[in-house]
């Protein structure tokens, strides 16, 4: 029983250094993510031009994929659609990657004109339902329509930099949401393992 004992405790001490390590590397990515961000928002132009030319290799990699996907489904009825799909795919890669400055002012004008409908959107519908969250709707109906109208205002010089700052930002909290989860886990796992330090150590 005292090996038993023991050997409980010797695993209950591996899992909890495993954790710790398994945190740590989620916090140092963390912390990696929240560089880019801050770099990507001080240089948003390369930060526009990174991101279209990722997006473009996923889009081009990704209809590769579902090419030879579609090829090995041949004679399915999902075989014509997945080449047709696969093609959209690589085309799509293909002139993002070829002109990712044209993609990017696309993009900003379809990324205006959403913030446009969905402040709209929820201007409306706050005042005709008026629900109990009222007043958040309505403000984040405002903040929606006021975004579209700037970034659209500003089209196309505004596309040299929105895609890029949306990214930027979407790294940053990216980021401080894995420190945050690394840490904590971090702390979690120490007042676990001190919890089982405290209790009946087995005896030599």
């Amino acid at each position: 029983m005292v090996k038993a004992g023991k050997r409980a405790h010797s695993k209950h001490t591996d899992k909890a250094t495993s954790l710790n390590r398994g945190f740590s590397w989620l916090a140092a990515l963390g912390v990696i993510l929240v560089l880019a961000g801050l770099v990507g928002l001080l240089y948003t132009a390369a930060a526009t031009l990174t991101s279209m030319l990722l997006f473009g290799w996923l889009l081009l990699i990704g209809g590769i994929v579902g090419l030879l996907h579609a090829v090995q489904a041949r004679g399915t009825s999902f075989f014509w659609l997945g080449v047709v799909v696969a093609a959209l795919n690589i085309a799509a890669g293909v002139v993002v990657i070829r002109l990712p400055h044209a993609a990017a002012a696309a993009l900003t004008m379809f990324a205006a004109l959403l913030f446009l409908s969905a402040g709209i959107f929820r201007l409306v519908g706050s005042l005709v339902v008026r629900g109990p969250q009222f007043g958040w709707t309505l403000l984040l109906g405002a903040f929606d329509l006021l975004l579209g109208i700037l970034v659209l205002g500003h089209w196309p010089s505004s596309s040299q930099y929105v895609i890029g700052a949306f990214f930027s930002l979407s790294l940053l909290f990216d980021g401080l949401g894995l420190v945050a989860t690394g840490f904590g886990g971090r702390r979690i796992v120490g007042l676990v393992s001190e919890r089982g330090q405290t209790g009946p150590v087995p005896p030599d």
